[in-house]
């Protein structure tokens, strides 16, 4: 049974009989042209050979079409691509001809071959590409008619360009009432001048006076390689307009030739606080890392996950991720065997607060390297739960630090937090402890004084284990250092999910106080100063990261409903709470007593280190531990207040 015939073979049967006629025609205009137009004036010798020539010739040509797939193309996308495809069939054709007829047939005109290609392409050209021409007409008309929606673009390069030629020129249905009507770039020399039509009215100072003049309804940022500082200032003009606003997402769609108005993006909260690129070099990151076994608890966590990102590009020997929650740890593990399949990664589920466990991990694999992650993070909920942040936080980071001592771990990194200075919040006075835990190892590390840490043990409370299981003094050589930084945007616990969560939800948006600011960090930003700040640690550092400027949470709400189209306090109310128990308008840095100390990266400082009795310290941590695991409460905030001096909570 024969296949039913498809549309395209009809279309490709209808073009070869049009060729076969156009040939033909093509040869004997070239000849009537060559006797001034004038039939009964041609040689007969001339038309006799040419009645000779053309039926071959004609079926050679379709021959080469076909060969070159100009009967497959599908015209009404018809491009360059088949332009070429048609010069190269023309250019075959005529040498081949020229050559066989003068060598073997007759000596024709000059003018016989040369005009007779010239109509032979020129009706090629004109049936193929004239389907791709109407719709473009059509097009034009309606874009006079039917338009609603216009857009003002910014970015006259060549990214600028194809957006414009796919929104304006492109048979895009879904773009059918959307037209581009003006363009902005800074460039001064690209001022009153046109790209396909559409005139470049000037710089970002024409932005507002586009928007009144064009009556715009969106704004297209389509600029490939914009700094996030540029960017931000971009931004903030077109917010002063009602006008949508979308992003050309990066500079890779423009390098893979694929820039089209589907790669628009919305703008984002972090394009509104971005800051500029941090540029590390990261040599000494990945001469510390590769070849070595790297630990990362909290691994599944939103700052775990991405040190083991960043982590396994630079070819560790094993990669361990240590979580207490499973679905975290397996989304991890699934994205890193996928994106480097050849990567030693092993997933473990424990809690950094069972010392068996941490001891077992430690025992069984050797980590060189240790980034401590995991801990409870949620300020209010550590309010209420000061003995689980007690637990987790401060006696899972000594149990942590003291496996790493045990079983030789060469360095070992604490993730901690702004919060940690002068804390009026457990969270925040828990991850203090953990840095003076830290402060402590490295000091009996250094001073040969290993054996007089006591090895916690939580499931029974007689605390320490028979003397000999301790690790013997001058024994340990690990390095202990911290990491402080402030909030990072996205993160686990963090305010931007929550407003965008609100906003889906019509609102309100709550704010605890108008006043309230914080440091704001990229996730990929703050995981690449932590790496860069561990491997050009020296022991006992506290690494301060610079946080950039503060961010007022109250900007941040009205920012975060004007880009999802809203307008604040009028389509989204912004509700003020009251702070949380524990919480503060501002974050800090530094404590007042302690100094800071420039590294070689500016973004990247060190503070000099609080002084304080660390066998004092350690009867402190014994008390917390006892306390936390019998469920006291108030106690145990009492404790921790005289554990940690600065705590005003």
């Amino acid at each position: 049974m024969f296949n039913k015939i498809q549309h395209w073979q009809k279309v490709a049967t209808v073009l070869a009989v049009y060729d076969v006629f156009t040939v033909a025609l093509s040869y004997f205009l070239a000849l009537w042209l060559r006797f001034d137009c004038q039939f009964s004036h041609i040689d007969v010798q001339y038309l006799y050979k040419y009645y000779l020539i053309i039926i071959p010739y004609t079926l050679f040509v379709l021959a080469v079409y076909f060969f070159l797939g100009l009967y497959k193309s599908i015209w009404r996308f018809a491009s360059f691509y088949e332009l070429k495809k048609l010069v190269i069939a023309t250019a075959i054709t005529f040498i081949t001809n020229v050559v066989v007829v003068i060598a073997f047939i007759y000596r024709m005109p000059i003018s016989y071959f040369v005009f007779g290609i010239a109509f032979q392409f020129f009706f090629a050209v004109s049936i193929r590409f004239s389907y791709r021409f109407t719709l473009l007409l059509r097009e034009t008309r309606a874009e006079h008619g039917e338009v609603d929606n216009n857009v003002l673009l910014i970015g006259a390069g060549s990214a600028g360009r194809m957006i414009l030629r796919d929104i304006n020129f492109a048979n895009n249905v879904a773009q059918a009432n959307t037209k581009i009507v003006c363009i902005v770039d800074d460039n001064p020399n690209k001022w009153g001048r046109y790209i396909d039509g559409v005139e470049v009215i000037g710089g970002r100072d024409k932005i507002l006076y586009a928007v009144e003049k064009y009556e715009i309804k969106e704004i297209y940022i389509a600029i490939a390689n914009i700094t996030p500082s540029n960017k931000r200032n971009l931004i903030n003009i077109c917010k002063e307009t009602d006008c949508r606003i979308k992003q050309l997402p990066n500079m890779y769609a423009e390098k893979a030739g694929i820039i089209s108005a589907g790669n628009l993006q919305n703008i984002t909260i972090e394009d509104v606080l971005g800051r500029d690129p941090i540029s590390l070099h990261q040599e000494d990151v990945a001469a510390q890392i590769k070849g070595k076994v790297v630990l990362v608890t909290g691994g599944g966590g939103s700052i775990g996950s991405e040190l083991c990102r960043q982590i396994a590009k630079y070819e560790p020997k094993q990669l361990i991720i240590f979580d207490v929650y499973e679905n975290n740890a397996y989304d991890i593990q699934l994205e890193l065997k996928r994106r480097y399949p050849n990567l030693d990664l092993v997933t473990l589920i424990g809690s950094v607060r069972d010392a068996r466990r941490i001891n077992s991990v430690f025992e069984t694999y050797r980590p060189n390297i240790c980034y401590h992650a995991a801990a409870h993070k949620h300020v209010p909920l550590m309010e209420d739960s000061p003995c689980e942040a007690i637990k987790n936080n401060a006696v899972g980071t000594y149990k942590t630090a003291y496996a790493a001592m045990k079983y030789g771990c060469d360095r070992f990194v604490l993730i901690s937090t702004d919060k940690a200075v002068n804390p009026t919040n457990v969270m925040g006075a828990t991850k203090r402890i953990c840095e003076m835990i830290i402060q402590t190892f490295d000091n009996m590390v250094r001073s040969n004084q290993e054996d007089k840490l006591p090895v916690l043990i939580t499931h029974q409370l007689d605390i320490d284990l028979e003397d000999g299981e301790k690790v013997p003094a001058g024994s340990g050589h690990t390095e202990y250092v911290a990491v402080r930084f402030g909030n990072v945007l996205g993160s686990n616990g963090s305010v931007v999910p929550l407003f965008k969560k609100q906003i889906a939800e019509g609102g309100p948006v709550t704010l605890t106080h108008r006043d309230i600011i914080r440091y704001f960090m990229t996730i990929p930003e703050a995981v690449s100063l932590v790496l860069k700040a561990g491997a050009n640690a020296s022991g006992g550092e506290i690494f301060v990261l610079d946080m950039g400027e503060p961010v007022k949470i109250l900007d941040l709400a009205r920012n975060m409903i004007e880009l999802a189209g809203l307008r604040p306090d009028i389509d989204i109310e912004i509700k003020e709470i009251g702070l949380r128990p524990g919480e503060k308008l501002y974050e800090e840095k530094l404590m007042s007593e302690e100094g800071l100390k420039e590294t070689e990266n500016h973004l990247i400082h060190v503070a000099e280190p609080i002084k304080f009795d660390s066998n004092e310290f350690l009867g402190h941590l014994r008390n917390l531990m006892d306390l936390a695991y019998r469920n006291a409460g108030e106690d145990v905030v009492q404790e921790i207040r005289q554990t940690v001096t600065t705590f005003r909570g």
